[in-house]
């Protein structure tokens, strides 16, 4: 079992950062693919960004390319979304998501999610 825990949202004006952080603890190894989700209210959860556990290859949604960026630091177990010159869009709870391998099988976890609102 994996437990992931985002913290870092908050209130922040338009062309602000917010810097996300998902905290994963218990058997943290094999692990494939951690990720970024979203969900506006009254939308459906949206892929954001997406990288491999050491953070050398790294893949985004176009609507937030040169704007955020996804890193993890592997040894601490972290994994971040920096998040640049935020716009109201950017308005959504925000979800880590983590892939792990164990044999022929994987595993998916999912965080509870940290609130970002982008206003002013």
């Amino acid at each position: 079992q994996v437990q992931l825990v985002e913290s870092g949202g908050g209130l922040v004006q338009p062309g602000g950062s917010l810097r996300l952080s998902c905290a994963a603890s218990g058997r943290t190894f094999s692990i494939l693919t951690v990720r970024w989700y979203r969900q506006a209210p009254g939308k459906e959860r949206e892929f954001v960004a997406g990288t491999n556990w050491s953070g050398t290859t790294t893949t985004y949604a176009d609507f937030v390319k040169g704007r955020f960026t996804i890193s993890t630091d592997s040894a601490s177990d972290m994994v971040y979304l920096q998040m640049n010159s935020l716009i109201p869009e950017d308005t959504a709870v925000y979800y880590c998501n983590l892939v792990q391998s164990m044999g022929i099988t994987t595993f998916e976890y999912w965080g509870q999610g940290t609130r970002v609102t982008v206003s002013s």
